[in-house]
């Protein structure tokens, strides 16, 4: 069925305000070598995505902007609201993603350009999802808290249990096969734990977001694996061995290819 390129462009200007995206073209294997980096990918024009009549894909795609609407354009639950913030970083990616990565807040480039993980370390994540055979199109990609701390500090207790019943949604509405916590502050909030990053590392934990009252949904269980943030691979580049075990525990998990060697300077 020829679906009429208005309607075409009406679901896609949704996806664009809703926060999915942006999309990116890769060659195969660009980047798989070499995690470390630096990329410039090119978005995708948006009308060349042919899925996006897919009813399935609209219903998830729009509870998630449910999720967005609930939150609002100026949210002032925290006080991250009145510390500098520009703008709410809602999250990004395919909704029906098998793998979801869940980082700590975003930072000055995030908080400029509305979406997640799209500065430097955001440049090492895409050279890590490519290094497992994937593209970012192909994930979801959040974080613990949506507004940019001052300075790029922790997010605080407080700041992240405000945000922590938008992420449980997003996280129910995508139902990912596995979740990746980036960094001791994802961690240690997903899991509800105060352990070091050795201890929470190198293992899987059986996860299931909590529900509320009003979520009619199944619920659900999934994987949560826990590796460190891009941006501390960046500043102790010695650890990239140790992410890149951590990503192919998740690669086996989810059938996912083994490249035949690790990616250079892993």
């Amino acid at each position: 069925m020829t679906l009429d390129r208005n309607l075409i462009r009406e679901r896609l200007r949704f996806y664009r305000e809703m926060g999915i995206g942006p999309l990116y073209r890769r060659e195969p294997g660009e980047a798989a070598q070499s995690f470390a980096t630096e990329v410039a990918d090119e978005p995708v024009p948006l009308d060349s995505i042919a899925d996006v009549s897919h009813p399935a894909e609209v219903d998830r795609a729009g509870r998630l902007r449910l999720i967005l609407d609930d939150i609002g354009p100026n949210c002032q639950r925290c006080k991250l609201a009145k510390l500098g913030r520009k703008q709410i970083v809602f999250g990004t990616g395919d909704p029906h993603a098998e793998l979801m990565f869940i980082g700590e807040g975003p930072g000055a480039d995030e908080d400029a350009q509305g979406l997640p993980f799209v500065g430097r370390a955001g440049q090492l994540l895409n050279n890590m999802i490519t290094a497992m055979g994937l593209k970012r199109e192909q994930v979801y990609i959040a974080n613990i808290v949506k507004c940019r701390p001052p300075g790029n500090r922790t997010p605080e207790r407080d700041e992240c249990d405000t945000c922590s019943p938008f992420l449980m949604r997003q996280i129910q509405v995508i139902r990912p096969k596995v979740i990746v916590a980036l960094g001791a502050t994802a961690a240690k909030n997903l899991l509800g734990v105060n352990d070091s990053m050795g201890s929470m590392r190198g293992r899987f934990y059986d996860f299931s977001p909590p529900r509320t009252l009003a979520d009619t949904s199944e619920p659900f269980e999934c994987k949560l694996a826990v590796t460190y943030h891009p941006a501390f691979l960046l500043r102790d580049p010695r650890q990239k061995k140790e992410a890149w075990k951590d990503l192919q525990m998740v690669m086996r998990y989810l059938d996912l290819p083994m490249p035949k060697r690790a990616p250079e300077g892993s």
